[in-house]
């Protein structure tokens, strides 16, 4: 046990879940046995998957063309790569270079067909929980709904000043016409390179797109060697019920003449290790609470936790502050992350755009 202190917490769906994820990475980080046996059933979802492409492609399904440019943010594996990230970090580089950008996202959980509006207080089950850090950290018009090229039309009849979308996700809603694509990965690669369900990947690796970013590696398996490399870096963590307090995450650990608090680091996201891994890097012991992705945080997992200190991420925060016994938990700090990549890529892209004949 790492730290001082135990917690007490009904691990049984999380449990679950964790195992469950365990056992599909080590099956699609290799040409295993498993892997094998489920090729069949990867080779039928991959032939419908190239079918449904094909119909784009040949003109007999249409592709809606939006009145401004689109740029599309997205993986093509399974689980989280870093795509919250990396859409703020692009909209902010979209506004430095002179453009008025605004985000469209389908919002995890979201069921209203009627495109909705996201505001930094608007509720995460009725929009998602990234949709709202984005509108958070962004600062933007955001907006979700099922239909990507409904939800884009309503933002710019809402706010004409709007000049660029950049979609959260979806590489595969093709009836949406996009001017640049961006397909994310971390260090896990392409994985063994295979389809679902034997491997990681909803499309062929081959698949097309304007850009590679690489999250959190120097390389990894199957990936082209021009990937752009980008680092989430956190430092900071600010408190949840007072976001004027602000520490250093290196204040959280133990020197010479002072011992640690004791820490619970917990993630609701589609890696938590990445985050825990932060978390070492700035030199911090602490117990992990893995918790599911979109974790809703409707019950309270740290009601029962003996330590001094919580720190979750941001997408969990949004959740929390929602949540009123979370929200008055003074255990619980947020440490914020953002995305640092080569400054060409923004160059790239806007090039690209100003090259996008007007529809």
């Amino acid at each position: 046990m790492v730290g001082a202190y135990a917690f007490i917490w009904n691990p049984s769906l999380a449990q679950q879940h964790s195992n469950l994820e365990e056992f599909l990475t080590q099956t699609w980080a290799q040409r295993g046995l498993a892997a094998c046996m489920l090729l069949p059933v990867s080779a039928v979802f991959g032939g419908l998957s190239a079918l449904r492409r094909a119909t784009y492609r040949l003109g007999l399904s249409k592709s809606a063309r939006l009145p401004v440019p689109v740029v599309v943010v997205g993986n093509i594996f399974v689980g989280g790569t870093g795509k919250t990230p990396l859409t703020i970090w692009l909209v902010h580089a979209l506004r430095q270079a002179g453009y008025t950008p605004g985000v469209i996202s389908r919002g995890y959980g979201v069921h209203n067909d009627v495109p909705q509006a996201v505001t930094p207080y608007s509720l995460a089950q009725e929009v998602g929980d990234e949709p709202l850090l984005i509108a958070y950290r962004a600062e933007c018009p955001v907006m979700v709904g099922r239909d990507r090229v409904a939800v884009a039309t309503a933002l710019l009849a809402a706010h004409p000043e709007v000049d660029v979308l950049v979609s959260d996700d979806g590489l595969q809603h093709y009836r949406m016409a996009r001017d640049v694509e961006i397909v994310l990965f971390d260090g896990r690669g392409a994985g063994n390179g295979w389809l679902l369900p034997a491997g990681p990947l909803r499309e062929p690796i081959s698949r097309r797109r304007d850009f590679t970013v690489l999250n959190g590696a120097a390389d990894a398996p199957g990936l082209p060697p021009d990937a752009i490399r980008m680092q989430l870096v956190g430092k900071t963590a600010e408190k949840l019920n007072d976001r004027s307090q602000i520490s250093a995450l290196t204040s959280f650990a133990a020197t010479d003449d002072k011992h640690a608090p004791t820490i619970l680091a917990a993630a609701g996201i589609g890696n938590p290790g990445r985050f825990f891994g932060l978390l070492r890097h700035a030199g911090l012991q602490f117990e992990e609470m893995a918790l599911p992705d979109h974790y809703d945080f409707a019950d309270n997992p740290f009601v029962h936790v003996k330590a001094d200190v919580i720190l979750i991420t941001e997408k969990d925060a949004v959740k929390c502050r929602q949540n009123e016994g979370l929200r008055n938990d003074t255990r619980l700090w947020v440490v914020p992350v953002t995305a640092q990549l080569d400054g060409a890529l923004a160059e790239k892209i806007v090039e690209k755009l100003r090259g996008r004949s007007i529809a």
